[in-house]
């Protein structure tokens, strides 16, 4: 049976015959990815790497590739939010696994390694300002896979039913795993967690300026929680939206978190740079040493 020829309108080419938003074709990106949210930090990375092949920007979009003790990798920044993650991962997964001459899926598929840096602050008054978080799983308060045909797991619907019952929420939040493989690359050199991904900055993670959260006691009640994964210990922007992306794509993704503010105690980091650039560092010795 011949496969879908997917249109001109879903899978958009540019001119150049790049696709729309990254401006990249496949031979751009590296099988290897390290993702961060911040534009400005794709050349804090790749300051490191002993030669850079490809540098492409569209909007908040910017790619670096190159080699760093032969293995070769790409850097990408996809802006904040799981809205522009949806759109990156389509975009990376397109650019190896379709064929934009025929516009169909490619008989064997192509599995990516896909790292985020980012950072985070933390609900557990127990982890110290300024520490490394990989996120074994992410709980997702943001509405994207509303949108995509996805079954959870029984064990991963049983959170999801409890977090909606706790927090009172109208709508089912999503909860999606990170690569084991991956995990298990990082997680001697840092701590553990289960990192909540809120579709905003203030109220939905619990913040009050002018305008008061809608639910009271949310910290609290998320950091006392436990699931088969771990307790909740970190709020960010994007992590489950990667996570859910990554299993219904079939890549390996994993979320790794500088810790910067902590909620409870109220504190955020005085040299928040310093401790992403330990960060940057560490991955990068870790990728190129296995």
């Amino acid at each position: 049976m011949a496969t879908r020829r997917i249109p001109e309108s879903e899978l958009i080419l540019n001119t150049n015959g790049r696709i729309y938003h990254l401006n990249l074709v496949a031979e751009m990106v590296a099988d290897t990815i390290i993702v961060v949210g911040d534009p400005e930090r794709v050349p804090k990375i790749s300051r490191y790497f002993d030669k850079i092949h490809h540098q492409v920007a569209n909007r908040e979009l910017v790619t670096h590739t190159g080699e760093i003790g032969g293995k070769r990798l790409s850097v990408i920044s996809s802006g904040m939010g799981t809205d522009n993650v949806e759109l990156l991962m389509t975009e990376i997964d397109a650019l190896v696994n379709i064929d934009f001459s025929t516009r169909q899926v490619n008989r064997r598929l192509k599995k990516l390694n896909i790292i985020r840096i980012g950072t985070s602050g933390c609900m557990q008054g127990d982890i110290p300002l300024d520490s490394l978080l990989v996120s074994r799983a992410a709980l997702g308060l943001d509405n994207l896979m509303s949108f995509y045909a996805r079954e959870a797991q029984e064990e991963l619907s049983i959170i999801e039913n409890k977090v909606q019952r706790l927090l009172e929420l109208p709508f089912k939040p999503y909860f999606a795993k990170g690569s084991e493989e991956l995990f298990n690359l990082f997680k001697g050199e840092m701590h553990h967690g289960v990192t909540v991904t809120a579709p905003g900055f203030y109220a939905p993670q619990g913040r009050e300026i002018r305008l008061k959260p809608k639910i009271s006691g949310f910290i609290e009640t998320l950091a006392s929680t436990q699931t088969s994964f771990g307790r909740f210990t970190n709020f960010e922007m994007e992590t489950a939206g990667y996570y859910a992306m990554a299993e219904l794509l079939g890549h390996e993704m994993i979320s790794l978190n500088a810790l910067i503010a902590n909620r409870v105690n109220q504190t955020f980091s005085e040299n928040h740079e310093k401790v992403v650039e330990s960060l940057i560092q560490l991955v990068l010795d870790k990728l190129t040493c296995s």
